[in-house]
């Protein structure tokens, strides 16, 4: 499910799934890397990914099968979106 509010978009992947493609796109729009998106605290990551070096486009691959590893809330508006871990951060779509 997306969720439109006043042109910003709450992207609720873990409920409606995202592709690669879909990832690539985020990465973009958030202006940092695909790894820079993994939640490394997840229990999976720690057991089985921290350390290793995969390519983009494995980690993409990674992701769109593990969600959790995905940072969230994400927040889209335009162009632009922001992982929000706090007020702070939804203003910098303003």
């Amino acid at each position: 499910m997306k969720t439109k509010t006043n042109e910003i978009e709450i992207i609720d992947y873990l409920n409606t799934g995202i592709s690669a493609t879909g990832i690539k796109k985020l990465s973009q729009q958030l202006n940092i890397s695909v790894k820079d998106m993994i939640r490394t605290q997840e229990d999976f990551y720690k057991k089985e990914l921290k350390g290793k070096n995969f390519s983009e486009a494995e980690w993409l691959q990674i992701i769109s099968e593990n969600l959790k590893l995905l940072k969230r809330p994400i927040v889209v508006k335009g162009n632009k979106a922001v992982i929000v871990e706090s007020a702070d951060d939804l203003e910098r779509l303003f």
